[in-house]
């Protein structure tokens, strides 16, 4: 078989994870692949429709695809992806040149949606959205990096107001324990030193399988494997943050001091109205317990500006909650409408240009809370892996413990002597460039 793919992935880390499980399965089966389109036989789209920017280049991303199949040598085009289960009706009915459609819990059909393809005879699939998740061991790691991504779970039973991923991905669904290991192994073995556990929620990991959660374990289990170095955690609800597992992070080498903790808002009426679990005080608790047990952590959040309904007045309680908790990195997105979630029908619907001007106000306010924080750091010595180098800048970029890739910021380190992408160095901070900051490499690397 000679057929070459090229492989599109858009959307989250946990999107990726599922391109890099197709990509295995489809080379274990002789497919090739190609990074040129234009040599494609088959393309693949592995689409995102979190909010409506998302939904909009999707489409874009197809409608582009598609012109390689009419104007090209492209003979196979697949989407697949959340788009894919949303609108598969619509992919198929309105994109003729999409041949055929997977939907999200069938990410093990892909080698038998292609072949169908390639023999005359397309064939969608869609198993329920409640399969068990699908791991693979052919899964590659396509960054090339000494960074990837380890979803734990699949699916969500939270169901926020204004969320359309249960729909799209099914109730919560953990990847037994020892698939995750030896997933893990292989990540190692293939030059991953960073692990990033990612699931639509990590701290619920094992409920489902083990009747209770299991993250703790997980976490020693995978500090177990002698390659890795660092293990990441995102998207940890606030109200599932136990004791155990502060003190498992602060006990484990390996793991992080670095929390992603999504609150999306301050305000306790909007904090109802999003179907949130928390109220402000106990945000403001858990994030405190955190800083009390694990004194140099890093904790990362996200809001939502521009929620149906939210007031100035709540947006003012949000804009003070963000200022008196200092948040060492905060992401803030306006309001989607999404059909067929809840919020989308409530009243009070806020307009665009408010939802962006309190998302830039609140933006504007983090960027002076973090140039506050980073006065502290100059002098203080960190550990940092080396990301590549700007050789006309003469500088190394790494990112610290307290950066997670593509998302927060970077060191930049005058180069010293050739290093390779994936080195372990320590660093000794000497300025900050907004949310970025300057250093140098210390006589002595880490280990």
């Amino acid at each position: 078989m000679d057929h070459r793919v090229f492989f599109i992935s858009l959307g989250c880390d946990k999107n990726l994870t599922d391109s890099e499980v197709m990509i295995g399965d489809l080379s274990a089966a002789g497919y090739l692949f190609t990074d040129d389109i234009t040599e494609a036989d088959a393309i693949v789209v592995n689409t995102c429709c979190f909010i409506g920017d998302a939904k909009e280049e999707s489409i874009n991303t197809i409608l582009d695809a598609a012109r390689y199949k009419t104007d090209g040598d492209a003979r196979c085009l697949i989407v697949t992806g959340c788009l894919a289960e949303r609108y598969r009706d619509e992919v198929i009915a309105e994109i003729p040149e999409v041949d055929a459609v997977l939907g999200t819990a069938s990410v093990s059909e892909i080698t038998a949606c292609m072949d169908s393809v390639f023999e005359g005879h397309p064939e969608n699939f869609f198993l329920p959205t409640d399969t068990p998740p699908y791991t693979s061991g052919f899964r590659r790691n396509t960054s090339g990096l000494h960074y990837g991504y380890l979803k734990i779970a699949e699916g969500c039973d939270k169901r926020c107001t204004y969320c359309i991923i249960p729909n799209l991905r099914g109730p919560y669904r953990s990847v037994p324990m020892e698939k995750l290991i030896d997933e893990a192994r292989r990540l190692a073995c293939d030059g991953v030193s960073e692990l990033i556990l990612v699931a639509q929620e990590t701290t619920l990991y094992g409920v489902d399988l083990y009747g209770r959660k299991s993250l703790p374990e997980l976490l020693r289990r995978l500090s177990d494997i002698e390659e890795l170095h660092w293990i990441r955690i995102l998207y940890c609800y606030p109200e599932e943050i136990d004791d155990e597992l502060i003190d498992t992070i602060a006990e484990l080498p390996k793991v992080c001091h670095y929390l992603d903790v999504p609150i999306q808002h301050a305000s306790d009426r909007i904090l109802s109205r999003m179907g949130r679990r928390t109220t402000q005080e106990e945000l403001a608790t858990i994030i405190r317990h955190l800083r009390d047990k694990i004194p140099d952590i890093a904790v990362r959040t996200t809001l939502i500006s521009g929620f149906p309904g939210e007031t100035g007045e709540d947006f003012e309680e949000t804009y003070r909650f963000v200022n008196e908790m200092e948040f060492d990195r905060l992401g803030v997105f306006t309001y989607s409408r999404e059909e067929d979630t809840p919020a989308a029908d409530f009243p009070d619907q806020i307009d665009e240009e408010t939802a962006k001007a309190r998302r830039d106000e609140l933006m504007e306010l983090q960027q002076a809370v973090v140039a506050d924080m980073s006065e502290q750091l100059p002098g203080t010595v960190m550990e940092a892996v080396i990301e590549g180098s700007i050789p006309e800048e003469d500088v190394y970029v790494a990112r610290t413990y307290r950066d997670a890739p593509d998302v927060d910021g970077y060191v930049f380190i005058p180069i010293d002597r050739e290093r390779m992408s994936g080195d372990y160095v320590k660093v000794r901070i000497t300025g900050v460039r907004d949310y970025d900051l300057t250093g140098e490499i210390t006589d002595e690397s880490a280990e």
